[in-house]
Order: C-alpha cells, then structure tokens, then sequence
C-alpha cells in the first residue's frame, strides 16, 4: 500500500518543480489578462480597485457570476421561448377565430340571399295570382280597360252632342 501511495504522490504534482512551472505559466497568463485594455479600463474604476483590494470579495463575486449565469441563461430562454410560443400561439388563435367568422359570415350571406329568393319568388308567385284572380273577376279594374271605355264614352259623347 505504501508503494500505491508513493506511485500517486510522484505521478501528480507532488515535485516542486511541476508546481512552480505550473505556477508559472498561470502567473503569465493572469498578467496577460491584466495587461489587456478592457481589463485594465475595468480594474481603474471604483469597483475594479475595490474588488483588488478585497481578493476574497471578487474571488466570491466571480464564482457567483460564473455560477449564475446558467440559471440566468436558462431562464431567459425560457422567457424568449414563452414569448415566442405565445405570440405564435396568439397568431394561430386569431387566424382560427377569423376562420370560424369568415365561415360564419359566409354562412349568414348565404342565408339572407335564399331568404331573398323565396320571399321574391314568393311575392312573385302572390301578385301574379292576385292579378289573375282580379283580372278575371274584375275585368273593368284593369286600368287599359278603363282607358278603353273612358275614350269610348268620350267619343260617345261627342257623336251625340
């Protein structure tokens, strides 16, 4: 068991030499990072000068950050997805409800054009019946007729005078 432990100890960092290297090249990096001009812009201000002071404060501040950006981004595209779902949702109800009203008027036109045929053929069908049955049982309201006689009686008139 010894040799398993002294195995493990040698092949991580145990050397000194691995973690200085190590040390080292993030060491590099970080003054990479510093020597940038977003960064350094950010790090003159008020915030970036108290957060260097305080390492604990920003070392906290950057893993909440880092941390809650996930939840964040997943509950914006929640947001943007329920949005998106709820104009696309609002947009196919209003197409079906204008469907359903396109129909419904369609249906009330053809309804009040039948309408109007029966009643006109309706009314048709009475007054020719009505002038008939006048016509045949009082021929002397026919108004032809009466101009008839009128002109008749007034050549009469006139013959005799």
């Amino acid at each position: 068991m010894s040799e398993e432990m002294e195995r493990k100890s040698s092949s991580g960092f145990s050397s000194g030499s691995e973690l200085q290297q190590l040390w080292g090249s993030w060491s590099t990096q970080f003054n990479q990072l510093y020597e940038d001009p977003r960064v350094m812009k950010v790090m003159n201000t008020r915030l970036g000068l108290y957060l260097s002071s305080h390492p604990m404060l920003a070392l906290t501040a950057l893993l909440f950050s880092s941390l809650a950006a996930l939840p964040v981004g997943l509950f914006l595209t929640f947001a943007a997805v329920t949005v998106v779902m709820s104009a696309v949702g609002f947009v196919f109800i209003e197409v079906f409800l204008l469907c359903v009203a396109g129909l419904t008027l369609v249906s009330v036109l053809i309804g009040i054009a039948l309408f109007s045929a029966v009643a006109s053929f309706v009314t048709y069908v009475l007054y020719f019946t009505s002038s008939n049955i006048l016509n045949r049982y009082y021929p002397h309201l026919r108004k032809g007729d009466m101009q008839e006689e009128q002109s008749e009686r007034e050549t009469l008139g006139q013959k005799e005078m």
